[in-house]
Order: C-alpha cells, then sequence, then structure tokens
C-alpha cells in the first residue's frame, strides 16, 4: 500500500480497550515512548488488534498544536 502520509511509526500493541463505538489503541515504539490513537471499534475489530500485535502508526496531520504554557 502507498500512502501520502510520510509520518509511519512501527512499534508494539500495548493495549486495546474497545466500548460499543471506539477503541483506544496504546502503541510502545522501540525507544520507550508510546502512542495512543482512537480508531472505532469496527476498526480494531477488523484488523484483529491485540496487545504484543507489531504495527504501524501512519500519521498525518493538517493542524499540530503547541502549548508552551
Amino acid at each position: 500500500m502507498v500512502l501520502s502520509a510520510r509520518n509511519s511509526l512501527t512499534g508494539t500493541v500495548t493495549s486495546v480497550n474497545r466500548d460499543e463505538i471506539m477503541a483506544e489503541v496504546v502503541v510502545e515504539l522501540p525507544d520507550g515512548q508510546t502512542i495512543t490513537s482512537t480508531i472505532t471499534r469496527a476498526s480494531a475489530d477488523r484488523l484483529d488488534l491485540a496487545e504484543g500485535d507489531e504495527v504501524a502508526a501512519v500519521i498525518k496531520a493538517s493542524d499540530v498544536m503547541i502549548d508552551a504554557d
């Protein structure tokens, strides 16, 4: 698959918390940092996501906000 997004980080799923509509997926990167993504429950189920899975977090954002306070 070829994507327009240029930021792809590989890591290991450390948790998947599903509710009726959404799922929160936590991915640990090789350097120990984590990324948390909220996706639909249907997508998490379709991908059959589970703790220990190796995945890629593909990031494409039109806005990134930074607060220095």
